[in-house]
């Protein structure tokens, strides 16, 4: 499945989108902030295999070591090793109380695995309201919208937009929400904007043209998706495009929303 399409795609049912379509194709989420993990030349997201190698060595030298637990929860959660991610970060949470950044890291690994609610608590305890983090807020309001809290999801993105103004991972996820609440126009609306910043990654133009298609404009969806894009790859993600929309509804599948594909910055 091609990359792109399949880690936007893979909230798709991000967001709802299709959820039942999609579970194999979930992928775990990336660092709430990524300035959290050790400098070194081992990329998570281009080796996590070696990374987990790395990264595990340290944290198993010193237990203790805040920013090596980090690292290897981060590196494990994309090798796919969710679960073990999330004890890693339970234990560096006892052994580090209160530290925000293995706090963050924490809630995140909890997301990856479903438990939507004790990640929501988790991420709360990660910043405070004095001195909000906007990450965190839009990572807890793509919380509350795999809890299908879309009205109080929406309120954390504003949270995090009035520190970050037309942030567009805030808006993709936004977006993403009226989409979980089948209100495509504002879905596209607020994608549209996160789509015309000059910061926007394929995963918005994506999200973008999801929503676009989910209403019936499938030429102009595709569109979307083959712009910038070399032919091969292109033409697969239009295949799959056409495949995920054949017959679907925004609330069909499972419920729950793969969250690894939606905008969440690192």
């Amino acid at each position: 499945m091609p990359f792109r399409l399949a880690r936007l795609l893979a909230s798709a049912a991000v967001t709802a989108l299709v959820a039942s379509s999609l579970g194999g194709c979930q992928t775990a989420m990336s660092d709430i902030t990524g300035s959290l993990a050790p400098k070194t030349e081992v990329n998570p997201a281009s080796d996590p295999q070696r990374a987990a190698e790395v990264f595990g060595e340290r944290y198993r030298a010193n237990p203790k070591d805040a920013d090596a637990a980090v690292a290897y929860g981060q590196a494990l959660r994309a090798n796919g090793q969710r679960a073990q991610a999330s004890a890693v970060l339970e234990q560096a949470t006892i052994a580090n109380p209160g530290n925000k950044a293995i706090l963050a890291a924490y809630g995140r690994a909890l997301a990856d695995n479903g438990n939507f609610q004790q990640a929501f608590d988790v991420l709360s305890h990660a910043h405070s309201p004095e001195n909000p983090d906007w990450r965190i807020l839009s990572v807890q309001g793509a919380v509350l919208d795999q809890m299908s809290r879309h009205d109080e999801a929406r309120r954390y993105y504003a949270s995090a937009l009035k520190i970050v103004p037309g942030e567009p991972a805030v808006l993709s996820n936004l977006g993403l929400s009226y989409m979980l609440s089948k209100d495509l126009p504002k879905a596209e609306q607020a994608l549209r904007q996160a789509y015309a910043s000059t910061r926007a990654d394929a995963r918005v133009r994506q999200n973008l043209a999801l929503v676009v298609g989910l209403q019936g404009r499938f030429a102009e969806a595709e569109t979307i998706v083959r712009a910038d894009l070399p032919p091969d790859e292109a033409a697969a993600n239009v295949a799959y495009l056409k495949e995920m929309l054949k017959g679907k509804d925004t609330r069909t599948g499972e419920g729950a929303v793969p969250i690894a594909a939606l905008n969440q910055p690192d």
